[in-house]
């Protein structure tokens, strides 16, 4: 699926400038600026600590800032106006046990001056035939598609969603996917945060990464894939693994399910050239970008280090307010 590009003429829903946030003694957003336009679908990807949590629950007005400011549809995060714009699913919540699943979408879409229909919305969402069950009832997995239902159902023009997928199936992450999917092809504007990468590359056109409080890039997949050099060369072979481990610029090796060893690596041609002047047991080589998840992994690990470059993405100093 190609997820559709936007203007930078496009109106900022929300924004962060300078924001600065501190619990006690540590900082947990240090010096932050981001904006999200309408009709962007954005995956925050960042390790646990980072400040993504913190930087959402801002967005949503659940927090104050301790310096910078937030907006969120040109008003404060505060204001109950910019707010019933705004559909979220926090990381760790609940459904109310007692109540009907379909007495529970009634209540939130009461709130809003134009709610979908409930029938439309359990229907969308795979919980039709979940309607008169209490909420206590359902599985995780359906308590977590309920509570991203819940997100949609005042059609919000903005939806901020942590961890959505937590708990589902393969066939019910799917369906919620397609739903989100849906959601920003009619106009809607997304921001999820997610550990599975797979999810971020799925639904996301542009990708931002956190770590020690701080954005470290922001571009879309392909150039966070391109600001890291790594590469994958796969290949059979009747070696062991660890036979490869020697190789210059190697990052990583591993076997995988269908039985071939892939080297992660800083240089693919020169594993290549090494595989081939050393006359090493090697079959079906094949050799591809390094994967979303190996470039998040390599971002963080060098930030920690101190040695991110600028590249192809943009990669953030860091700022004071």
């Amino acid at each position: 699926m190609t997820i559709p590009a936007t203007s930078p003429t496009m109106p900022v829903l929300a924004s962060a400038s300078h924001v600065v946030k501190r619990f006690g003694g540590m900082t947990a957003l240090d010096g932050i600026s981001l904006d999200i336009r309408s009709g962007e679908a954005v995956g925050l990807l960042g390790p646990n600590g980072a400040g993504k949590s913190t930087l959402i629950s801002l967005l949503c007005g659940l927090r104050r800032v301790d310096a910078g400011e937030v907006r969120l549809f040109g008003r404060s995060p505060l204001d109950p106006a910019a707010r019933l714009r705004l559909g979220t699913t926090p990381q760790a919540t609940s459904v109310p046990q007692t109540l009907r699943v379909s007495e529970t979408v009634d209540f939130v879409a009461a709130h809003y001056p134009d709610p979908v229909p409930t029938a439309d919305l359990l229907a969308d969402f795979g919980l039709g035939e979940m309607a008169r069950k209490q909420c206590g009832g359902l599985s995780g997995g359906q308590q977590r598609r309920l509570l991203v239902a819940l997100a949609l159902v005042g059609r919000p023009e903005m939806v901020i969603l942590d961890e959505p997928t937590t708990g589902l199936d393969v066939d019910a992450r799917d369906s919620l996917w397609h739903q989100l999917r849906e959601y920003q092809r009619t106009g809607g504007t997304l921001l999820i945060t997610s550990h599975y990468l797979e999810e971020i590359q799925a639904l996301a056109g542009r990708v931002v990464v956190i770590d020690q409080g701080s954005i470290i890039a922001d571009g879309t997949v392909d150039d966070i894939r391109g600001h890291v050099t790594l590469s994958r060369v796969s290949f059979r072979t009747g070696l062991p693994s660890s036979s490869f481990e020697r190789l210059p610029h190697t990052v990583g090796v591993e076997t995988n399910d269908d039985g071939r060893v892939t080297i992660v690596t800083a240089d693919g041609d020169a594993t290549v050239r090494a595989l081939v002047l050393e006359n090493l047991d090697v079959r079906s080589l094949e050799v591809h970008a390094a994967s979303l998840e190996e470039a998040f992994r390599a971002l963080t690990r060098n930030h920690q280090s101190g040695s991110v470059d600028d590249g192809p993405i943009r990669a953030h100093s860091q700022e004071q307010p």
